[in-house]
């Protein structure tokens, strides 16, 4: 009996042992398949990761592309060229890249009304002050019969609107290029439009139907602009290109026909300090007697004039136009 339970025992320890083994086996299995299966996990997402690199890639690529077309710093190097000489006064670093406005104000003028600026501004605050002014008119041959005539005028400050900020939007034209260096053929604006039409409508020469055509006197390029998208690109990539006009080929540079908008105008009150607007004269002269009239009245310092630097008359039942530079004096 002790002899059967000690190889029982003996039995039992051994099937342990045999269990032990095969749950480490298995354990070791266990792992093993584990292990591989990250493996593979680790080999799927490496894939994943190396299409998406690949797809960033791209989009980068499709990005830089498209700023360059877009952004008018990134496109300096694809305009063309003119040579420029800047006269003047040099300007600190800062200020490189402030744009600088010179004023063009066109100012109504009403019928029975005149513009008289002054030499000093002194002389025109002190009319504005006087408020109301009696001017005696010349006895010239329209008036012989009258002995004295005056009218009575009104003179009150000119308000006009200049800018304070100013935003312009570049944008380049999806449909349109820009052709410069063009050569001197000694033909007519006409015929050198039709040359170049004729070889950009080409689909050979990357071209295809032009809409329009437009010379620019100030520059001497044309601008193409082309009936359908995606033919302007190809081209400006390109930066230069062949073009055959006549008998002759001439190298031509291609540039991105760009286009200024105003995105945001700020505008702020400002008074003229040298003109002073003259309102309520009556048409009793002519024009120009009117005219030489109110020159002469106001030139008179016993009247609280002065010096006049210029005068613009409108007479009743017309309507003008004034038209103010910038003051540089």
């Amino acid at each position: 009996m002790a002899n059967e339970v000690a190889e029982r025992g003996t039995r039992e320890l051994k099937e342990e042992e045999l269990l032990h083994k095969i749950l480490e086996q298995q354990l070791s299995l266990n792992g093993d398949q584990e292990r591989a299966h990250q493996i593979f996990a680790a080999k799927e997402e490496n894939n994943r990761l190396r299409q998406e690199k690949q797809g960033l890639k791209n989009k980068l690529e499709e990005l830089k592309k498209r700023v360059l077309w877009n952004d008018p710093v990134m496109m300096l190097s694809a305009l063309p060229e003119k040579k420029m000489i800047f006269k003047g006064l040099t300007v600190n670093k800062e200020d490189m890249n402030k744009l600088m406005l010179t004023p063009l104000i066109h100012y109504p003028m009403p019928g029975g009304s005149a513009l008289i600026t002054f030499e000093e501004a002194k002389v025109a605050q002190r009319i504005i002050e006087m408020r109301e002014h009696m001017v005696e008119l010349s006895c010239g041959e329209e008036l012989e019969e009258l002995d004295r005539c005056r009218v009575r005028v009104q003179a009150v400050p000119v308000e006009i609107l200049l800018p304070s900020a100013l935003e312009v939007r570049l944008t380049q034209s999806s449909r349109s290029i820009l052709v410069s260096d063009l050569p001197s053929l000694g033909i007519c604006k006409e015929a050198l439009l039709d040359k170049l039409e004729l070889f950009f409508s080409k689909a050979k020469n990357g071209g295809s139907e032009v809409e329009s055509r437009e010379f620019l006197d100030d520059s001497g390029q044309v601008v193409l602009t082309f009936t359908q998208d995606g033919v302007a690109e190809p081209l400006i990539e390109k930066g230069h290109i062949q073009v055959l006009i006549g008998k002759g080929k001439y190298k031509v540079k291609i540039s991105p026909c760009m286009s200024g908008d105003i995105a945001n105008l700020q505008l702020q009150p400002s008074r003229c300090p040298r003109t002073v607007l003259l309102l309520g004269i009556p048409d009793v002269l002519s024009e120009e007697s009117m005219r030489d009239a109110l020159e002469i009245h106001f030139q008179k310092a016993s009247r609280g004039g002065g010096e006049v630097d210029a005068l613009a008359y409108v007479p009743a039942g017309r309507t003008g136009v004034a038209v103010f530079v910038e003051d540089r004096g």
